[in-house]
């Protein structure tokens, strides 16, 4: 008969109930659950009284063993969000490939929250951590440095840390750059706080550096500021778009700020002027579906993802040493310039 612990309803089965089952000492289930050598008699055994009684290995019994918990903890600025939807795809492809599991927490855009989810889990606790950083702080960087347990960032770059990246500065110039050859007339930008290194300070003067690379000019009075969302980007465009008629053409530094930038000039200039007027970042899918593409940068968030936790993981294992946390800076591409 097995004998369970019963708290506030629910059965608690411990391995020394399976043993009792299957007439087996607790150290042989031991073996049995971390793969030691054990009989094939008392292995069939044991599993049938692990299929019976529903015993679930303690997590914390592990972690006090091993010293591993086999959870990382992924930090993300918001989940309604195609680039943050690739980036954590590829995190859960790595880690359920290497029998990981991740714990998700969603900052809504709140710097200060990502530092309060860093102490959180370190304290948890989990292995290691995945930040998809934003804003980067002094004390961002005081709580990097000082972080327990491996950290990688994806999509900034950050001197001293591991970090998985693009260039923005480059992905944006070299779209300037282009645009300027084929936009007649003047180019606005609609942008987002530049405290955000990569999606605001880099790509903002990377565009402009494009621009006069080709012989063109962003006029300062010609650029707003958005949220990241496509409101903002709605309302960025409308105000340009009525203080000066003569904007022909609005970048923007997100796709999301482009598809609010195309409804207003399509509400205010005519249905369809929008799609050949707009530019973004992100090559999101669903704006591609819905127009056919505009032009944009298709970034590897899926890769980004992928690359930063076998980074993590490597460094967890021990396959690679110290030199398993290190910079990694991906590729871009221009489409539909």
């Amino acid at each position: 008969m097995v004998k369970a612990i019963s708290m506030t309803g629910v059965l608690v089965v411990k391995m020394k109930d399976v043993a009792e089952l299957a007439g087996v000492s607790s150290a042989a289930v031991s073996r049995y659950l971390n793969g030691g050598y054990i009989s094939a008699d008392k292995a069939e055994r044991i599993k049938q009284a692990i299929e019976l009684t529903g015993y679930v290995r303690s997590s914390q019994a592990r972690a006090l063993r091993t010293g591993s918990t086999k959870l990382i903890g992924v930090i993300v600025p918001k989940i309604n969000s195609e680039s943050v939807s690739r980036i954590t795809a590829g995190i859960g492809q790595v880690l359920g490939r290497r029998g990981y599991q991740m714990l998700l927490a969603n900052t809504d855009n709140a710097p200060d929250r990502e530092l309060e989810y860093l102490d959180l889990f370190q304290n948890h606790p989990v292995d290691g951590i995945v930040l998809v950083a934003t804003m980067i702080t002094d004390e961002h960087r005081r709580a990097i440095d000082s972080c327990r347990v491996p950290i990688v960032l994806i999509g900034q770059h950050v001197e001293g840390a591991a970090c998985v990246y693009h260039d923005d500065y480059e992905a944006a110039f070299e779209l300037g750059r282009a645009l300027a050859g084929r936009v007649d007339g003047k180019i606005a930008y609609i942008g987002v706080s530049e405290e955000d290194r990569a999606a605001g300070f880099d790509r903002r003067r990377g565009f402009e550096a494009g621009l006069r690379a080709a012989g063109a000019v962003l006029d300062p009075s010609l650029i707003r500021q958005g949220s990241f969302t496509l409101d903002s980007g709605y309302r960025a465009a409308r105000e340009l778009l009525s203080v000066d008629p003569d904007v022909s053409f609005i970048a923007c530094a997100t796709d999301t700020m482009a598809a609010g930038a195309l409804r207003a000039f399509d509400e205010l200039r005519g249905v369809g002027e929008g799609v050949r007027r707009v530019s973004g970042f992100g090559d999101n899918a669903f704006l591609r579906a819905l127009t056919g593409g505009i032009p944009t940068v298709h970034y590897g968030y899926l890769t980004s993802g992928v690359e930063a936790t076998n980074m993590l993981l490597n460094a967890l294992d021990g396959e690679e040493g110290e030199s398993g946390l290190k910079t990694l800076k991906l590729g871009h591409q221009l489409m539909n310039v």
